[in-house]
């Protein structure tokens, strides 16, 4: 009871596009917010806060941190009931599949994100609302905000509906892996340059060439991919790179 009068009261002061929005948000969650700054937060894109004088933590970029930690593990969770015979290889293959920005940015989509982002005056007319990193990145900030206000399971019920509704696992199960692809994506979830890929050494004639290339990742080396062919030894590199990487994650 207290819970909702809180909610009543603080949604009260809201203007009306703020309260529209707070439905909408509501009615896509299937939980009654309280804390409704915290979700219109979750919907501001940097470029407001210099013409509103906001502070740098005013932004949705903070709750995408959080989201991302919490979508991990709700899809973790979810591919581990799923999959509960196969190896941890695969299942981290396919939680690559579903937490990956293309899958997230068709979540936003589906759910009509785009109407709601609140961007900065100067860039309206850019579209940035309907860019695909954009989409990908506040709909982890709305898993952070909901987590935060609704809890864990709330968030959970959420994304586990959307799952069930977007992803068919047998065709996910049988797409061919771009690891390159994967790697880019995961250095871009970290705030990493994108990873580089060097030529170590070459062998053979010119009609039979074998190339060794190495994946440099911040400046540090990782997996060598070893193949006919400039672009199948550079997808083993990134297959191997990813290995160590997950298995770093895995130690800390």
């Amino acid at each position: 009871m207290m819970r909702r009068f809180v909610s009543w009261s603080k949604k009260r002061k809201l203007d009306e596009v703020s309260k529209t929005k707070i439905q909408f948000i509501e009615s896509l969650i299937g939980c009654t917010v309280s804390e409704p700054q915290l979700f219109l937060r979750a919907l501001r894109h940097r470029s407001k806060l210099v013409e509103s004088n906001m502070r740098h933590n005013e932004s949705y970029e903070q709750l995408e941190f959080l989201g991302d930690a919490v979508l991990d593990l709700i899809v973790t969770e979810i591919i581990f009931e799923r999959f509960s015979t196969r190896n941890e290889g695969f299942m981290t293959q396919m939680r690559s599949r579903i937490v990956k920005g293309e899958t997230l940015s068709k979540f936003s989509e589906h759910l009509n994100v785009a109407s709601i982002i609140e961007v900065g005056d100067r860039v309206k007319d850019q579209g940035i609302q309907f860019s695909h990193s954009v989409l990908a990145d506040i709909f982890e900030a709305i898993i952070g905000a909901t987590y935060r206000d609704c809890g864990y399971k709330a968030a959970q019920r959420f994304v586990t509906r959307l799952i069930d509704e977007l992803i068919d696992f047998d065709d996910l199960e049988q797409k061919r892996d771009n690891y390159k692809s994967v790697l880019l994506e995961f250095a871009q979830s970290k705030k990493l340059p994108a990873p580089e890929y060097s030529i170590q050494g070459m062998s053979g004639p010119d009609h039979d060439r074998t190339f060794e290339i190495q994946v440099y990742l911040d400046n540090q080396p990782y997996g060598i991919g070893i193949g006919k062919n400039k672009k199948k030894a550079e997808q083993i590199a990134a297959m191997e790179t990813l290995e160590i990487l997950y298995q770093v994650e895995k130690a800390d």
